[in-house]
């Protein structure tokens, strides 16, 4: 933990200001420690440089999505080139200027890829935070890198003063409990002039997901063993990846097996998907079958969501035809 970070923290249950004790320092930063209320008397512990605020009894559903999701950024915790193409298609229309010189909070960062990339674009400070022990994924992969942070939280409760210049969201609040709720309590932390960008898995043609494959994962996937299933999608991504080289991916660049692209399935998403490796296809699969919740969710209630919280701009996209990027200003 680097000691500025105390300028944007705040006690999660009072709000109270934070101070640190105990402190042990190694490369200019807080390996391990303790920050204590001065309102209420709290004590957070500070371990392998990672402040930690999610120490009290999760339900059973959160508990569950913070093990699965800490697993699985420590698992596949490559970095890879396509990340920086996918992180701007993912929070467009925000390009990289739009981060110069402000307070950004990357809600949900799981190994930190994409909190790289906006400290990179010149943000003054990056706030990474997550659930799970992903973080120490994100803490080992940031290492070195002067305006990032990375704190573990939980977004119902989270220790952040009302400081924030951007929050951006990719793929987190469609697997809270209440999506709305963790959307709400993220539109608190942003001054006047703020602004938030989420992504979200549509419900607008994903009937099939929601009807048939979700009632599967809800059921049996998210509940298999990590290590299982993680074989388990390793083998069903073999022939889905090869459908993806053979046939989408030949269908969306040559002309000659262009006519094939009307009756392809999820032609659009699966059309992207084409373009990455092996690994990447299977961490895609592995995330959707691991999650114990995941909301589809129509175009009208995220714009919703926004208009509840009184923001202006609001621009609602929608990507690969099945999901939606959301943006709006305080």
């Amino acid at each position: 933990m680097k000691e500025r970070l105390l300028e944007y923290l705040a006690c999660p249950a009072c709000q109270g200001p934070l101070k640190i004790e105990n402190a042990v320092w190694e490369r200019d930063e807080i390996r391990e420690g303790k920050l204590i209320c001065g309102g209420c008397a709290a004590a957070y512990p500070i371990r392998d440089f990672v402040p930690r605020f999610v120490e009290k009894k999760l339900i059973e559903q959160e508990e569950r999505t913070r093990s699965a999701w800490g697993f699985q950024w420590n698992i596949f915790d490559e970095l890879h080139d396509s990340y920086r193409e996918q992180f701007l298609d993912w929070i467009y229309p925000v390009r990289k200027n739009f981060f110069r010189d402000k307070v950004v909070v990357d809600a949900g960062c799981g190994m930190g890829r994409f909190t790289m990339l906006a400290a990179e674009f010149g943000a003054r400070e990056v706030i990474g935070f997550d659930l799970s022990r992903a973080v120490d994924a994100a803490a080992r992969l940031g290492a070195g890198i002067p305006n990032l942070h990375i704190i573990q939280a939980d977004i119902y409760s989270l220790p952040l003063k009302q400081e924030i210049d951007f929050i951006y969201s990719i793929g987190v609040i469609h697997h809270l409990p209440n999506p709305y709720e963790g959307f709400s309590k993220l539109c608190r932390l942003l001054k006047p002039g703020g602004a938030i960008h989420v992504w979200v898995y549509g419900y607008e043609n994903n009937e099939f997901i929601v009807k048939y494959l979700n009632p599967l994962r809800e059921k049996l996937t998210s509940r298999l063993p990590y290590r299982l299933l993680y074989f388990l999608t390793f083998f069903l991504t073999l022939p889905l990846h090869f459908i993806l080289k053979t046939v989408y991916l030949p269908s969306s660049r040559c002309r000659i097996m262009s006519f094939l692209k009307p009756m392809l399935p999820y032609r659009d998403y699966l059309s992207w998907l084409s373009r990455y490796s092996f690994r990447h296809n299977h961490h895609v699969i592995f995330d959707h079958l691991v999650a114990p919740i995941a909301h589809y969710i129509p175009r009208a209630e995220i714009e919703s969501w926004y208009q509840k919280e009184g923001l202006k701009k609001i621009r609602i996209t929608p990507r690969n035809n099945n999901s939606w990027r959301g943006f709006g200003i305080r």
